[in-house]
């Protein structure tokens, strides 16, 4: 049954690990996470963030030291996020995909005193030391000893056996061997709560420009996983279960699929890797009650043989964030959705990573088309004339802003852009600049346009890729696209769309001249893309957006090397 969200939450002065603690209390038999299988309880998980967290003490890491977590959602990312937690260290979490210069970076901008990855990616770990300032200390995870016997014997002999000579260096050691160093005597020191002492720091995506640190506290990720619950509306207690593939280095991930679910001691089940027919086959397999992804991964669904017939009636929840669901993408989805048994509609939410994650969801019986839904309890939107601190009337479009809970302290180390982006308002709160375009009705829903740095002029009008991609993607012989602006002489930007068919479609004249069809009939002239490009695939962000900024590299250097504009 559905319920109206409550306006206000009280926050429980807590830590994360000791919300983790409160539910072992209450569920300790209960599992708090799946891994292939195996499933471990609260009880257990208690026990391993606390031996994780000794033995951190005696390595001499102790509050305020940071610590780089590099992994994929594997248990040990969990034991050492929380166990850094238990003993007030700062987690500083990082994508294991990223390149050996942006590892160098993240560990020399943290300062971290060590680091946890896997064999896998052990050797480029090593490579990024080279151009660290400060010792590190390399902690090595091997995903096999999570596996049950069965499974970690065939893991080891189909993709352990290359690894296994690592860790090889004086300055690295096993995770295992490392755990030995935790003994029960080691005394872990009291908990105290702060909630302006940074817990985590995570970064700010994009495809260009420099990184930035993102400090967020025990309170904001806390005070994310209790509004997300009452935006739900509905139940999120143990025996129910999240598909968590998002990964726990994102916001998205940690924020929602992870610690929103075992704070209410429900079940992660984790997912290390994603492709979309691994994806389909978890989601047939294990019959989640609720999943929650980048609109890429929910497109991804609509075309695999491996869903065709399966029943998902167990679904409770679907929910999209990370990306902006096209009106599009969600009609396919709704329909999927219903053709599978599910009584659901996928949910969008909208946040940044510089409050935790979502603070923005879809209610759950109803839907404005365009909106992103409305603000989680505790949470302010406004809209503000972009580059003023001018509170727009409802239905005006500006830059939207919003103060809550879940607002970062700030930008690691960065003053400058944090005032930029953090502001105090007359009314005493701190609000967050969001960069974003969008507007609000007078039932407080949010409509979300775009960056505003992505806004196109050409000729002098102002161009919203969101829009036309939207068109194009309702083209019945679209699967997706994307739409860039190129820089031209003459208009300022001219407009370039790239696209991906659907299965059996063929990328040739006519087909181009059915997509424009239905762009002259629904956008402006001035907005109409000057090219198509048809690609079998899009570049893709570490968490799956489309990475447009690729794009517009890619282009740009393609129209500067022509040095001429296109008619």
């Amino acid at each position: 049954m559905s319920t109206k969200p409550k306006d206000h939450l009280e926050y429980p002065r807590l830590t994360m690990f000791q919300m983790i603690k409160e539910m072992e209390k209450k569920y300790s038999k209960d599992a708090t996470y799946e891994f292939y299988g195996s499933k471990t309880s609260y009880k257990r998980f208690v026990e391993k963030i606390e031996r994780a967290a000794r033995a951190f003490l005696a390595m001499g890491i102790g509050q305020g030291d940071r610590v780089t977590i590099c992994l994929p959602n594997i248990p040990q990312a969990l034991d050492c996020f929380y166990a850094l937690n238990r003993i007030g260290a700062v987690a500083n979490m990082v994508h294991p995909l990223s390149a050996r210069d942006e590892i160098t970076f993240y560990l020399t901008i943290s300062k971290s005193k060590a680091i946890l990855t896997t064999d896998m990616f052990y050797e480029k770990v090593e490579e990024s030391l080279e151009k660290v300032p400060q010792d590190v200390t390399v902690l090595v995870a091997r995903i096999q000893d999570e596996l049950n016997p069965i499974l970690k014997v065939a893991y080891t002999a189909k993709s352990g056996l290359p690894y296994l000579k690592y860790p090889n260096t004086d300055h690295a050691m096993l995770w295992s061997k490392f755990l030995k160093k935790g003994k029960k005597e080691i005394p872990l020191p009291e908990i105290t709560f702060d909630e302006k002492r940074t817990a985590v720091i995570l970064y700010s995506g994009g495809t260009s420009g420099v990184p930035k640190g993102i400090c967020l506290t025990d309170l904001n990720f806390n005070a994310c996983g209790l509004q997300a619950k009452e935006a739900l509306q509905q139940e999120l207690t143990k025996g129910l279960t999240m598909l968590s593939c998002m990964p726990c280095f994102h916001g998205f991930g940690l924020g929602i699929n992870l610690h929103a679910v075992f704070i209410h001691g429900a079940t992660c089940i984790l997912m290390p890797t994603f492709t979309s027919q691994s994806y389909a086959k978890m989601l047939a397999k294990k019959k989640p009650n609720y999943i929650a992804g980048v609109p890429t991964i929910f497109e991804a669904l609509l075309h695999l043989d491996a869903l065709n017939g399966v029943d998902l009636s167990c679904l409770k929840g679907m929910f999209c964030g990370g990306d902006s669901l096209s009106i599009e993408l969600k009609k396919k989805v709704d329909a999927f959705l219903k053709d599978h048994n599910a009584s659901i509609q996928i949910r969008e939410g909208y946040g940044l990573t510089e409050c935790v994650t979502a603070s923005c969801l879809t209610p759950k019986d109803s839907y404005r088309e365009g909106s992103i839904g409305l603000p989680f309890p505790d949470t302010l939107y406004a809209i503000v004339r972009p580059g003023t601190d001018e509170v727009l009337p409802y239905g005006e479009e500006g830059e939207i802003i919003l103060t809550g809970p879940t607002v970062m302290l700030g930008y690691l180390d960065n003053p400058e852009e944090t005032a930029q982006t953090l502001r105090v308002m007359p009314d005493g709160r701190t609000w967050l600049y969001t960069g974003d375009l969008g507007r609000m009705d007078e039932d407080g829903y949010v409509y979300y346009r775009q960056r505003i740095k992505r806004m196109i002029i050409t000729n002098g009008y102002n161009v919203y890729p969101g829009q036309l991609e939207n068109v194009l993607d309702s083209c019945p012989d679209v699967s997706y696209s994307c739409v860039i602006g190129v820089n031209d002489p003459r208009r300022m930007k001219r407009i370039k769309a790239y696209i991906v068919l659907k299965d059996g479609v063929t990328p040739d004249d006519a087909c181009k001249e059915r997509i424009m069809a239905r762009v002259k009939d629904s956008v402006a002239r001035y907005a109409w893309p000057k090219e198509i490009e048809f690609r079998k695939e899009l570049p893709k962000t570490l968490v799956g957006k489309v990475a447009y900024r690729l794009l517009e590299e890619e282009a740009n250097k393609e129209a500067e090397s022509k040095g001429a504009s296109h008619e």
